[in-house]
């Protein structure tokens, strides 16, 4: 399936929502000049439509296999990975003191999201990698990041992350897989994870597991968990007692492998712990917080691909007249209910692209020591996670619609997109334990500051549209949104009973996902009077008032959603429930 890359699009968005001027005014940043930041779109975007995109029909249909406890991936992407490693992309968003190029989180992620529409499954890689390196950058010694920090950054070794078990999966703190010290301060690590994304495969030389593990005595619940280090080949060059046991048969993604772990099987798996002992989810949310983003991302990119691919069968499928007049059929993209179809798809895919990426800058200003970038930051994770990868299934779902039953078979590529974005709103946290960490965490956080903060922002736009004859058609849509997000986050704030809270949750983080789309959209229209090309000023302009009219309407009858509390949910006694 082609996939050509969105960069006037990105650079627009990276501009004019992540602030990249601002992000490139401050110190750690100052490599992402605007030609640097050109440049390096334009070659990534050659490498997910040249080597990544191709890859991606024949990955899904070959798999990739498991004999012996060795993983083969599908033809083809041990090469391509070679070409990604061997032009430096792994280091692009690290910073130059750990080996990295020093850009900004917001470029790697416009990067990844390019990598991921071209072939998600492949991506997967790179993301576990990129968050891996966040989290030993942050909280490894100095002796375990000289040993395996340089060889994460240039892409010669992969990383995972190991939380989750067959008794513990969302409920992380009833793991069970053990770590004994040794004389010599590493340790013994054993136990089985289930779910591990590349956890075994042949394309990288050495793969760095991130395992969650509980020390000797260690109190219950997640207060006992530690990080280990536990790399798949030692630093004598020896095989550690390590090995994949079995890979999910999955409804999509097939060409990354999911894999069962199984650590000391032998009594000789060799781990360095990260961090404090009992530190472990405070080490290990450094990388997942990373990967929340990226997961989010790939709703985004998902979207993107998944748009593209809609939007050319449409332009070129003829067939019908069009309703109300004419006896010669038309294509079909002429038609009122595939048009409205394709701009739905167009504006939500553009508002979670902006979210995501506002979200991503957030975390650069956060590096920084920005306070609000840092409050703002954990604000958006859960939305841009969540709504985002909603999205994307939407985004799918409907490129499958446009394709007719075209769609529902596989050859035409339409339902790969649907299979492999299913899995974003469950994996890093499920789009329920997003909202409720929205409602149950960040709502409060600071007494609540950060989303008085971000409303304030939205309301400001408001003035703004109201001095442009045409923008301020939007006001009243974004207005009304405004005032329910405001009166649903202080009701959810104020609520004494729990389940009242959790019972709104879901309907309150896709509010809040629509009504912050929707002021995003709004200004980049409003940045749009000074874009060069008219036309796709004028699309944005048009995306923009689409997005007001037709979608932000939803949030109202989702803030009365919220405010129900929790009673009919628990109305029906489980038995009844079940069928007669």
């Amino acid at each position: 399936m082609p996939y050509t890359a969105p960069i006037t699009e990105q650079r627009f968005v990276l501009d004019v929502i992540a602030d990249l001027p601002g992000l490139a005014a401050l110190p750690p940043y100052a490599n992402a000049t605007p030609d640097m930041v050109d440049a390096i779109l334009a070659e990534s975007a050659k490498l997910a439509s040249g080597v990544f995109a191709p890859l991606n029909r024949s990955g899904d249909k070959a798999h990739a296999k498991l004999n012996d406890g060795i993983v083969t991936l599908p033809a083809g992407f041990v090469e391509a990975y070679g070409q990604y490693v061997e032009a430096g992309w792994a280091g692009l968003g690290v910073p130059e003191a750990h080996g990295g190029q020093g850009l900004p989180f917001a470029v790697a992620v416009a990067v990844q999201e390019q990598l991921t529409s071209a072939n998600m499954a492949f991506a997967l890689c790179m993301m576990l990698s990129q968050g891996a390196i966040e989290a030993l950058s942050a909280h490894a010694s100095p002796e375990l990041q000289a040993r395996y920090l340089s060889k994460l950054v240039t892409g010669e070794w992969t990383g995972t992350m190991n939380l989750t078990e067959p008794a513990a999966g969302s409920d992380v703190g009833a793991l069970k897989s053990r770590a004994e010290p040794s004389p010599d301060g590493s340790w013994r690590i054993s136990g089985t994870k289930i779910y591990i994304t590349w956890g075994e495969h042949d394309a990288a030389q050495n793969i760095v597991h991130l395992v969650l593990a509980r020390t000797p005595d260690s109190p219950p619940g997640t207060k006992g968990i530690s990080l280990f280090l536990v790399p798949k080949f030692l630093p004598d060059g020896s095989r550690n007692d390590l090995k994949c046991v079995g890979l999910e048969h999955k409804l999509g993604i097939h060409a990354s492998p999911t894999c069962t772990m199984s650590f000391g099987d032998h009594g000789a798996c060799i781990g360095w712990m990260v961090g404090r002992e009992g530190g472990g989810m405070r080490a290990m949310f450094t990388m997942m917080n990373n990967a929340r983003v990226q997961v989010g991302l790939q709703g985004v990119a998902i979207a993107e691909a998944a748009m593209q691919h809609a939007l050319d069968y449409a332009r070129t499928r003829v067939q019908s007249a069009k309703f109300g007049g004419g006896k010669e059929p038309v294509r079909i993209i002429e038609h009122a209910d595939v048009r409205r179809t394709i701009m739905t798809m167009r504006a939500l895919t553009e508002a979670a692209r902006a979210l995501v990426y506002l979200n991503a800058a957030a975390v650069d200003r956060a590096h920084t020591g920005d306070a609000a970038g840092a409050g703002l930051a954990d604000l958006l994770t859960p939305i841009s996670k969540a709504w985002a990868t909603d999205i994307g299934v939407e985004v799918a779902s409907m490129g499958v619609q446009v394709f007719g039953g075209m769609g529902y078979v596989e050859e035409t590529g339409a339902a790969q997109y649907l299979r492999d974005a299913r899995i974003a709103p469950i994996y890093e946290g499920t789009n329920g334990i997003q909202a409720m960490d929205l409602v149950g965490r960040k709502l409060h956080q600071d007494g609540g500051q950060h989303w008085k903060d971000l409303l304030g922002d939205v309301r400001a736009t408001l003035s703004d549209l109201d001095e442009d004859t045409e923008l301020k058609l939007i006001t009243p849509w974004l207005q009304d949104a405004l005032d329910a997000a405001q009166t649903t986050s202080i009701w959810l704030a104020g609520a004494n009973n729990p389940d009242d809270v959790a019972a709104g949750a879901a309907p309150y983080l896709r509010l809040m996902g629509l009504t912050l789309g929707g002021w995003l959209l709004a200004r980049q229209a409003l940045a749009s009077r000074a874009h060069p090309d008219s036309q796709f000023a004028a699309a944005k302009r048009t995306t923009a008032r689409f997005f007001a009219e037709q979608l932000l309407p939803q949030v109202q009858a989702l803030s009365a959603s919220a405010m129900r509390g929790a009673a009919l949910l628990y109305a029906i006694p489980e038995d009844g429930l079940a069928a007669a």
